[in-house]
């Protein structure tokens, strides 16, 4: 299987492994439609080895890690069960590991897919498939999706209670070490990502908002509006707005631009190219039915070029700002300061969590690139 693949599963019992030339930890989390669990109780892996439908099966004398799922017994409530895998010790990650899943009839040990993750680097854990229920039956896809932050990070997105770890024992009084020089000052950390429950978000370049709305990851139709204004003095710029669509190994899959309006089955649609910059407002718009991109859409970027070569010095008030489609909120701000000699810029970036909602983050990237074409590979480096 690749990433984002998915096959009907024939059995109703299946086990899930994954091995690795080091040792993992594998688990598994019962899910509901919100993508969260219902309780801790959901989550199974080697301290909670059983769940409604769901067991943990611990290594011992050359088996893995596995993950039993029975889907006749998994409550209706749950919308899909994810397997995981997490590296069995501090200090490493998947740099040069390729872990592989094996799924097999529990009854029959008939092998029914396997599936590798590519191209795995700083990741300490990784969602690696999931089961999932679609009109009726179950169905099983590729996922492969890294965290940075271990198993507790994965437990946390998807609303397992993960305690923080308790604090060493008291003994005998630790020898007094001679003084050392105060350390330089940490870097100002990184701005809280934020929500759209209190309203309209103004964004800073590499600022991050969630696009959650009283508690409910937004689902339906939002639309990207781009715009510009030529610098003073300057009488028109033809500028051009694109989304790029990228998997989850983060190879293009299909852009979006005046020269093609509609992608991926009118999941995202363009607005129509214009060609003065003039006027205020959006210059250009681009559409996303979030419900309706495919799963294996798992990142968009949205950028500028121009074309006719003119630099980005000669534009004036450049943002782009996400509106609900439905209701003609603005939702989300994004005002570019300061400007570069070149002729593309990175202005936004919507990443798919895991748990289903999607985050906006502000890029104000510049790039040397006057077609949506040369603004491809910049553009996945930025995901």
């Amino acid at each position: 299987m690749t990433p984002g693949s998915n096959i009907p599963l024939p059995a109703t019992c299946v086990t899930v492994d994954v091995t690795a030339p080091v040792r993992l930890d594998v688990s598994g989390l019962l899910l509901t439609a919100d993508g969260k669990v219902r309780s801790d109780d959901d989550f199974v892996f080697y301290n909670q080895p059983n769940g409604p439908g769901v067991a943990h099966r611990s290594a011992s004398a050359g088996v893995p890690d596995a993950i039993s799922v029975d889907t006749a017994a998994v409550p209706a409530a749950i919308d899909k069960v994810v397997v995981t895998a997490s590296l069995d010790g501090p200090g490493g990650n998947f740099a040069g590991t390729e872990p592989t899943a094996t799924v097999r009839d529990t009854a029959t040990g008939a092998v029914l897919a396997t599936f590798t993750p590519p191209r795995l680097g700083t990741e300490t854990a990784l969602v690696v498939v999931e089961l999932y229920r679609r009109a009726g039956a179950w169905k099983l896809r590729a996922v492969g999706q890294g965290y940075a932050n271990g198993l507790a990070g994965i437990a946390t997105d998807f609303g397992v209670t993960v305690e923080e770890p308790a604090g060493e024992p008291a003994g005998e009084p630790a020898p007094v070490a001679a003084p050392i020089p105060p350390a330089p000052p940490a870097p100002a950390a990184a701005p809280a990502k934020v929500s759209l429950d209190k309203g309209r978000v103004s964004l800073r370049k590499n600022e991050t908002v969630s696009l959650v709305k009283n508690g409910r990851p937004l689902a339906h139709s939002v639309r990207m509006g781009l715009g510009w204004e030529p610098a003073y003095g300057r009488r028109s710029i033809d500028l051009d707005a694109s989304v790029i669509a990228y998997g989850p190994d983060r190879r293009p899959i299909d852009t979006c631009y005046f020269g093609k309006l509609m992608i991926l089955d009118g999941a995202i649609q363009h607005s129509g190219d214009n060609l003065t910059g003039a006027g205020s407002g959006d210059d250009e718009t681009i559409t996303v039915h979030l419900g309706g991109l495919p799963p294996n859409v798992t990142g968009l970027v949205f950028t500028v070029n121009s074309f006719s070569g003119q630099k980005f010095t000669d534009v004036a008030k450049a943002y782009c700002r996400l509106v609900d489609a439905q209701t003609g909120e603005e939702l989300v701000r994004y005002d570019l300061t300061g400007s570069e000699p070149t002729t593309g810029v990175l202005m936004a970036k919507f990443i798919r969590q895991y748990s289903g909602e999607w985050e906006m983050t502000a890029l104000g990237r510049f790039v040397k690139a006057r077609t949506a074409r040369e603004l491809v590979r910049p553009g996945g480096e930025a995901l």
